[in-house]
């Protein structure tokens, strides 16, 4: 019984004289992508430190007022510790340092009683004791011009003045305003003197990250509020049925965005200007399309089934 004869492997047939070529261009393609995604990135990051560094500049940015030349003089420290637009006030934090003949020897004590006539409407003067060290006092000044409804865009101004009385009569007066509260910009509008007191028109508004944060947050809610109603759209078109996943992610948008909503920094009542910009319209979108999924769904579920064709 004969063998067939072995069969020789066929060759290897050699690489098109093009294909280097394509493996080399899809390299640089490739390599062109990452660059670009890189550079994207790159940009975004370095954006968000330049807006960090402008907010931390603004937070730690003071205002100056008064007379600095007199080497006798009465220095007053402004802390802006909180402001309430809810409650129409902010809360200052003062405090004093006497220069000069107003110091006693080799201390930061005022060699006469020091009284700091304010603003404020509940605390009108601010007593500091003779060779005592000053201690810091706590007022109260109103807010006037804005309403919190217009949240984040709200404006508010602070008239603020200060008097320093040493003895019996006034001294020169150096004032320097600064804010601690993170949610909040403080903006010098004006500054006058008038018979030794300092006066202060400042100018109130929200800061930078909040009016950021804000806005996505209204962007977002239209983003969800849209994706669900596409989502319904082609459940209903395509007569799908009971979607249950697609409802479950539909009841869950529903509830997540007041979680989203309560989320907004500075805490704005119900009814302000994100609300009727983006939440309560989102809400409907929402809702709205759950039930209609639901009822359409429903409906091609409990459909009867077409009667099966006759047997040949």
């Amino acid at each position: 019984m004969s063998t067939p004869p072995e069969q020789e492997p066929a060759p290897e047939q050699a690489p098109g004289p093009g294909s280097n070529g394509d493996d080399g261009r899809s390299r640089r393609r490739s390599f062109a992508r990452w660059a670009v995604l890189l550079a994207v990135l790159g940009v975004l990051c370095g954006s968000g430190v330049w807006a960090y560094h402008a907010q931390r500049q603004d937070q730690q940015g003071a205002v100056v007022a008064g007379d600095a030349r007199p080497a006798d003089r009465i220095e007053l420290y402004v802390s802006v510790e909180r402001i309430d637009p809810a409650g129409q006030y902010l809360t200052l934090r003062v405090g004093l340092e006497p220069k000069g003949r107003y110091a006693e020897d080799g201390s930061d004590f005022p060699v006469e009683k020091v009284t700091v006539a304010t603003a404020s409407d509940t605390q009108r003067e601010l007593t500091f004791p003779a060779h005592q060290a000053p201690v810091a006092r706590e007022v109260s000044i109103p807010l006037s011009g804005g309403t919190i409804a217009d949240y984040p865009f709200d404006r508010y101004q602070a008239d603020l003045s200060f008097l320093a009385v040493v003895g019996t009569g006034p001294a020169p007066t150096l004032v320097e305003v600064t804010s601690t509260d993170p949610f909040y910009r403080l903006h010098k509008a004006k500054v006058t003197r008038e018979h030794g007191a300092v006066y202060l028109t400042e100018t109130v508004t929200r800061s930078r990250g909040t009016i950021l944060f804000a806005c996505f947050m209204m962007a977002a809610m239209w983003a969800i509020a849209l994706s669900v109603l596409t989502a319904t759209w082609v459940v209903v078109s395509q007569r799908r049925g009971l979607v249950w996943p697609a409802m479950g992610w539909m009841a869950a948008s529903l509830f997540a965005l007041v979680g989203l909503r309560n989320a907004a920094p500075g805490t704005p009542p119900i009814g302000a200007l994100p609300d009727y910009a983006a939440f309560f319209w989102a809400e409907l979108i929402i809702a709205g399309a759950l039930v209609a999924t639901t009822a359409y769904g429903a409906h091609a579920e409990t459909r009867p089934a077409p009667p099966a064709a006759p047997a040949p």
